[in-house]
């Protein structure tokens, strides 16, 4: 009997001393939850920086768990690293209602904890068509502040891996400028064609009436922030192109609709600033008319009386 006890206790007190692992397909079900947020360990064998990352995590599990509500678990050899860590393991990720922020820092307890407490909520913002001049008042000066954009579409896989790190350099730079993506094949399709976007990823650097590209080939969080810092002074200024009109708008779209001989899908391409200037002028037009033809009843009597 003492030893079933021993044996319990052992195996119960070297458990505590790791992190739960979890499968790739328990995880994806823990970030879809949105009730509670997850901090996950991505770890590998005969990993030394792994071992201390656990090892932290451990001890803050606590106070992760009471101020962040977040669940810290271990994803062992996943097959998910490469999609939040472009380093791949060790990888510490912290993800709030599904979305994913990867750690960029030392490997200290106090670093770790501060990092994850002062981003509980996503510093990347989202814009669109819609929304990009209001936000940004870019070609006004950009009274805003500073704008680091990464344009993405949905079929992008190295986009859909710069989530996690997207979301660490806004955190790096909150404080200093706005850092925010926008797809441009769906929301953002005038504002990808305003800044002649042609693929993604693709990053631009708005500031003070100028915009910068990002031509680097590394997507690491430390070249992205080096970049909005300093570095964008060695890339060519180019003027912010002003909003196209709604008459621009549709004289473009007439000539790539001419340029690709695709007529009919052009017609469900259609600005809609422009189907809403004829909706409104066929309207107005129709008003006109219905107000020639029908007459007024009390001066036709009139002038009927004066006839007789």
């Amino acid at each position: 009997m003492k030893i079933l006890l021993l044996v319990i206790f052992l195996f119960h007190t070297y458990n505590c001393d790791k992190l739960e692992d979890v499968s790739d397909a328990d995880l994806v079900q823990m970030i879809k939850n949105t009730n509670e947020h997850v901090i996950v360990l991505f770890s590998k064998r005969n990993c030394e920086d792994c071992d201390k990352y656990e090892d932290h995590l451990l001890n803050l599990k606590g106070d992760i768990k009471e101020t962040l509500n977040a669940h810290t678990v271990k994803a062992f050899n996943s097959q998910m690293t490469k999609l939040y860590s472009p380093t791949k393991e060790p990888a510490v990720v912290f993800f709030r209602h599904g979305v994913p922020l990867v750690y960029s820092g030392p490997i200290n307890e106090d670093a770790i904890f501060q990092y994850f407490n002062e981003n509980q909520i996503p510093t990347v913002r989202e814009l669109s068509d819609v929304n990009f001049e209001h936000l940004t008042q870019a070609s006004t000066g950009s009274t805003t502040g500073d704008w680091l954009l990464l344009f993405y579409s949905q079929t992008c896989i190295e986009c859909q891996r710069l989530t996690a790190v997207w979301e660490a350099v806004g955190a790096k730079l909150k404080s200093r400028m706005n850092v925010a993506r926008i797809n441009k094949d769906t929301v953002g399709t005038q504002t990808a064609k305003r800044f002649n976007i042609l693929k993604a990823p693709e990053f631009i650097f708005i500031r003070q009436g100028k915009f910068y590209r990002y031509e680097i080939p590394n997507y690491d969080i430390e070249s992205f922030v080096s970049f909005a810092q300093e570095f964008y002074k060695n890339a060519r200024a180019e003027k912010i192109p002003v909003p196209s009109s709604p008459f621009e708008e549709f004289v473009a779209w007439t000539v790539d609709l001419l340029k690709n001989g695709s007529w009919r899908k052009g017609l469900y391409e259609l600005p809609l600033t422009f189907i809403g200037i004829i909706a409104a002028s066929v309207l107005v037009v129709l008003f006109l008319i219905l107000k020639l033809v029908t007459k007024n009843p009390k001066k036709e009597e009139k002038r009927n009386r004066k006839d007789k």
